[in-house]
């Protein structure tokens, strides 16, 4: 039951600092398209505006896409 404790602890100690950071940093907390290597495997559909637009910035300046 100690570890349990402990456990439990921590982890509302983790999503506490979670939660302030987003609140001071004020960007929210994104999830990925899995890691996979294959593109189909995001729930994505279409880009939203603000990839379009990042992705034509980069293509102008000639970086290559993060």
């Amino acid at each position: 039951m100690t570890y349990f404790l402990i456990t439990f602890v921590v982890m509302l100690c983790v999503i506490a600092i979670m939660a302030i950071g987003v609140m001071f940093g004020r960007k929210a907390i994104k999830g990925s398209c899995g890691g996979g290597m294959n593109k189909a495997e995001c729930v994505c559909i279409e880009k939203c505006d603000k990839r379009k637009k990042f992705e034509a910035e980069c293509e102008l300046n000639g970086h290559s896409k993060a």
